[in-house]
């Protein structure tokens, strides 16, 4: 029997993946929440083996409610449900713990499947979404690489681009002349292959990130 507890805010959503749970052999939904706050209460004493998390609550973001959860029961199996695809809330819920992420629109046998994948040890998620985070990985790898072959000196020039300093100022703090934080921001725009200061301080946190 695979336990499930549900965090879904839409009562309509929530009841209905709770009948979908109960009138399938082999799972029981276990609890249901409403908000982030619910969850944290309720969820632990009910000790489900994966949760269903929508993305958007009201006194919170399943991201937060995600991370906090994994840190009371790192075991426990979280599978992202919501109506939002876009590559950074899909990033966020997986860096907060979520082993997987479906959309609502997702027929309730993938439903189930994804349940039971994620019980297991799998990765569930609509070929939309996976299609989304190997193109996200790509980019980012792509990132740092860039990233990494900036010179200590660029990269010291990054740091108090990102901090808002003018190019005067950056010179005043690295010691060199102003045509040289040019020459070298210059250089920076190639390897990135970007346009702009911001474009580039941008750039340059990401790569920071994907290193990390």
């Amino acid at each position: 029997m695979i336990k499930v507890g549900i965090v879904e805010d839409n009562k309509t959503l929530r009841e209905g993946f709770e009948t979908l749970l109960n009138r399938t052999p082999g799972f029981q939904c276990v609890c249901t929440c409403a908000t982030v706050a619910e969850a944290l209460k309720k969820i632990p004493k009910a000790m489900p083996d994966v949760v269903l998390m929508d993305i958007q609550l009201p006194d919170s973001t399943g991201v937060e409610c995600t991370a906090k959860i994994k840190e009371m029961m790192p075991k426990i199996h979280i599978v992202i449900v919501t109506v939002y695809e876009d590559s950074e809330r899909i990033f966020q819920a997986l860096r907060a713990g979520a082993c997987g992420y479906l959309l609502k629109r997702a027929q309730p046998e993938k439903i189930i499947a994804a349940i039971k994948e994620a019980q297991d040890g799998g990765v569930p998620m609509t070929p939309e979404i996976a299609r989304k985070v190997i193109g996200q990985f790509r980019q980012q790898a792509t990132t740092a690489s860039e990233v990494e072959n900036l010179t200590d000196r660029e990269r010291e020039v990054l740091e108090l681009v990102m901090q808002g300093q003018a190019n005067k100022t950056i010179a005043d703090r690295l010691g060199v002349t102003v045509a040289a934080v040019k020459w070298h921001l210059q250089h920076i725009y190639e390897k990135l292959h970007v346009h702009s200061r911001t474009e580039a301080a941008l750039k340059f946190k990401r790569g920071q990130t994907a290193q990390n």
